[in-house]
């Protein structure tokens, strides 16, 4: 795979590069996508190869027969992660943000809390509000550059009417990779608290040699978990919106399956057949090449970045998202957006939409080509001269 090819995505319906200038103002032809959470690149060939045959086939009627799909999920599972996946736990939905929706949904009520660690994954939050429930922000502590957690405070701040807390595993934006001990404490506050606990792992083939733990590892919690995994951001296939929710416990299942078919849901042909052929050997290996290039693109932009008096980049364990801090400059937000979006011409995700502790950060996607690495870096350098 060459990750190197410049692909270029402007006038392909890409939310990535084509919605770039409306929200940020930032021009495609000469400024650098790096704020949706997709890569430019091709995913494996074997991918490409089954939508080929489903082109030249050229009937697209309705999906049977998920057999190989099942077999493949359980097969990346147990191979990737050391996780036996119970085959009839796995429900399939148009993508993880529908996942957690769906999860709030089936095992809240409006009006009902859920606890988010923050700063997180802007989206969480968004559909906790849109079905009126309350979003509860348990912030993260800053401990020496890493996320930690402290759930002596979290006991304390926790309300009575809160029912559900979602962890992001490996974390988004900060790209923490949690410890076995830090995921069982997660499992204990949850119990604790009386508390459905979804975990959302979509981030976790994308890891630096550090080992990432499912969840559904950490004995005695499965009977309030609910796990959410997705191809989607490890072969860069979002557009074909399929994620799993998968849920051991059986009355919890049941009480899933219930909505999802009261729903009237169910997957793409399209998202199945892709998830089929990427969990598969040669998606495998495509992944450890990913991996070891996009290994070299933090690298790069971490030194260059780190290279701005004032400006941290995170260091991650965990995906193509660097979470790069300015309050060392002594600027307004407002004031460094101006300079990445109008001198250094970046589009880039702004911290406070994660929640609180994002206020000083923007998140930068780093899993595109080096070339715009290495761009972004000297656009970056040069917009913040004056502070050399």
């Amino acid at each position: 795979m060459n990750f190197d090819e410049h692909i270029d995505r402007r006038n392909t319906h890409s939310s990535k590069w084509d919605m770039m200038e409306l929200l940020y103002g930032v021009s495609p032809d000469d400024g650098i996508s790096m704020w949706v959470a997709d890569t430019d690149f091709r995913p494996p060939q074997i991918v490409q190869d089954k939508l080929t045959e489903m082109t030249e086939h050229g009937i697209y009627g309705y999906y049977g027969g998920d057999g190989p799909y099942l077999d493949a999920i359980q097969w990346w599972m147990k191979n990737r992660h050391g996780w036996d996946v119970p085959r009839a736990g796995i429900f399939t939905t148009h993508g993880l943000v529908h996942g957690t929706a769906m999860c709030v949904d089936t095992f809240t009520a409006p009006g009902d809390g859920v606890a988010l660690f923050t700063p997180v994954y802007h989206a969480f939050a968004k559909v906790i509000h849109a079905n009126d429930r309350e979003v509860i922000e348990l912030p993260l502590g800053l401990n020496d550059g890493r996320y930690e957690m402290d759930f002596d405070a979290y006991d304390a701040a926790l309300p009575a009417h809160a029912r559900m807390v979602v962890l992001c595993s490996p974390h988004n934006p900060g790209g923490r990779v949690w410890s076995r001990a830090e995921l069982e404490q997660v499992a204990a506050f949850a119990k604790r608290h009386d508390l459905i606990l979804v975990s959302d792992e979509i981030h976790h083939d994308l890891t630096f040699g550090v080992k990432h733990t499912p969840m559904a590892l950490i004995e005695g919690i499965a009977n309030r978990l609910i796990m959410m995994t997705a191809s989607t951001k490890t072969f860069n296939i979002a557009g074909c919106h399929s994620g799993n929710v998968i849920i051991d416990d059986p009355d919890l299942r049941a009480r899933f399956s219930k909505r999802m078919q009261g729903l009237g849901l169910s997957p793409n042909s399209f998202g199945l057949h892709m998830v089929t052929a990427a969990y598969s050997p040669q998606g495998a290996e495509w992944v450890d090449e990913l991996m070891r290039y996009l290994d070299d693109n933090r690298q790069i932009f971490d030194a260059g970045i780190n290279a701005i008096p004032g400006v941290k980049s995170m260091n991650l364990d965990s995906t193509y998202l660097a979470w790069v801090d300015f309050s060392g400059t002594g600027m307004t937000l407002d004031e460094v957006i101006a300079r990445v979006q109008k001198q250094a011409k970046i589009a880039a995700n702004y911290g406070p939409t994660f929640g609180t502790g994002g206020e000083t950060f923007l998140r930068f996607n780093i899993g595109t080509a080096r070339a715009n690495v290495e761009r972004a870096v000297a656009n970056m350098q040069a917009a913040f001269a004056d502070l050399q």
